[in-house]
């Protein structure tokens, strides 16, 4: 009886990875066709939405401090998505800089406003981190999701908040200069968008970066010495299979078909050439706090290239990535 219901489960979940597998080889073919790339585009989700921007910049926040040796006054973010909310956290906590960077343009101007006003409310009321009761699958977690009070004192707070200020970020933002700078196809200009920040985040993009070694060098560059860079990445399939790991499955063909004529999809590289990476583009004090599972796909049911994968990475569904860029370098 045993035997037959784990043959039923099995045969059950090949066939959904199967429908997942072949909706996204028809949704890659649609993208090929010429008009309807665009047409099948959608919003990347989560930034629009207040608190989970102040959730997720609170965290970063938090766990980077020990790391940031000097105040942070200018921060850029990969992949903002539908706001630049996470960014707008960090203006509103006394950054003097914020400089968006995206694959396309999904921010608009409504949105932007929207979420700041929100924010702001939020950060003035000193409102707890929105934790797992609210946000179960955001990452990093932290041991409490107190408002850092330590770090965002009343006498910060009442200079970031103040009246005057937060007038003149609205207008920035509506004309996004000034304070705001928004870059979309980043990747197409000419030359480095930026330098001397100090630091520089992203939420579950990397994961989607094709360039993946061009990318940790470019961020090297825009580093200040000394500036650090938080990178919470996610490693799991992205609904494109029925197991979490799911997507190491496929073969490189297949992933191809799935992809299709898409802008970005998931990269598939592992934990550890993430931190190959960021170590041959020159950075230090290396730091992944992975996310580890202990179920998904066995190893011998992976496609060949991941067989050969180490075992913690094959069970990291995720990972906090912090480096730095060293402080004797210009």
């Amino acid at each position: 009886m045993t035997r037959h219901a784990n043959a039923s489960d099995l045969h059950k979940a090949r066939t959904n990875m199967n429908w997942r597998k072949y909706k996204y080889i028809a949704v890659g073919s649609l993208t090929l066709v010429p008009g309807l790339h665009r047409a099948l585009r959608r919003g990347t989700g989560g930034t629009n939405s207040a608190r989970y921007c102040y959730s997720v910049w609170l965290r970063h926040m938090v766990l980077n401090r020990p790391w940031a040796d000097a105040p942070i006054k200018a921060v850029a973010e990969l992949g903002p998505g539908d706001s630049l909310g996470i960014g707008l956290c960090a203006l509103l906590c006394g950054a003097e800089r914020y400089i968006a960077l995206d694959a396309l343009p999904h921010a608009t101007a409504d949105a932007n406003l929207a979420v700041f006003d929100e924010l702001v409310e939020l950060f003035k009321a000193g409102a707890a981190i929105p934790d797992d009761r609210e946000f179960p699958d955001v990452h990093p977690k932290l041991s409490t999701y107190e408002f850092p009070s330590r770090l965002l004192s009343h006498e910060v707070l009442d200079r970031s908040l103040a009246t005057a200020r937060l007038n003149a970020l609205r207008d920035d933002l509506r004309r996004l200069q000034g304070r705001v700078t928004y870059r979309p196809r980043w990747q197409h200009e000419a030359h480095p968008p930026l330098q001397g920040v100090d630091l520089l985040i992203s939420q579950a993009v990397l994961e989607h970066v094709d360039a993946l070694e061009e990318t940790y060098a470019a961020m090297f560059d825009w580093l200040a010495p000394g500036g650090v860079m938080s990178h919470q990445i996610d490693f799991k399939c992205h609904a494109t299979a029925a197991e979490w790991n799911g997507h190491l499955a496929y073969s490189d063909f297949a992933w191809r078909l799935m992809r299709g004529n898409r802008s970005y999809f998931i990269n598939r590289r592992t934990p550890s050439e993430h931190l190959a990476a960021a170590a041959a583009a020159g950075f230090e004090r290396l730091n992944l706090r992975r996310v580890l599972r202990h179920d998904g796909l066995p190893a011998n049911r992976l496609a060949c290239r991941f067989q050969a994968m180490s075992e913690i990475d094959a069970k990291s569904s995720g990972g906090f990535l912090q480096a730095a860029r060293p402080v004797g370098q210009v």
